[in-house]
């Protein structure tokens, strides 16, 4: 049994990148807000309700984005894994995955899939953690070499 297997079910998922943006957004939502409602009612250029609405909709986009940014995931179970990006979402059997790629310079983990195609698993990036996402490419590997097909790169 490989030493990196973790127990079932496990999330892997970039948490210093999502912190950053989860507080990022929030913070700018904050800041949207509260300058909407010191705009000044009245002087020489007063701001409207509209005006505000609209600083107010602006703080909602950009935390909206950061949100969205913050959402990659990799949630391995029994039955198999499944890959939540920017804005889709697959669940895989086990016997899908034949390979688990995470090549120097990869923005993120490749699964290599028994169709023929590979899956960007955005939920493992080396960017801000690169020990983590190390660490967390090797957990997802030995998961797939005893769950499924398993053929590992590099080896």
């Amino acid at each position: 049994m490989p030493a990196d297997l973790h127990e079932l079910p496990v999330t892997f998922r970039p948490t210093r990148t999502r912190a950053v943006l989860l507080t990022l957004g929030v913070g700018l939502l904050a800041a949207f807000v509260a300058i909407a409602v010191m705009l000044p009612a009245d002087g020489a250029r007063p701001w409207h309700t509209t005006d505000r609405l609209w600083m107010v909709l602006t703080g909602v986009l950009i935390a909206a984005v950061l949100v969205l940014l913050s959402r990659p995931k990799v949630v391995a179970d029994r039955d198999g894994v499944t890959v939540v990006n920017l804005t889709t979402r697959r669940r895989l059997e086990w016997a899908q995955v034949i390979r688990v790629n995470l090549r120097p310079g990869d923005p993120w983990v490749f699964l290599d899939l028994a169709d023929g195609t590979s899956l960007a698993a955005m939920g493992i990036q080396p960017g801000i953690g690169r020990a983590r996402a190390l660490r967390d490419a090797r957990g997802l590997r030995a998961l797939a070499e005893v769950h499924g097909s398993g053929r590992i790169a590099g080896r």
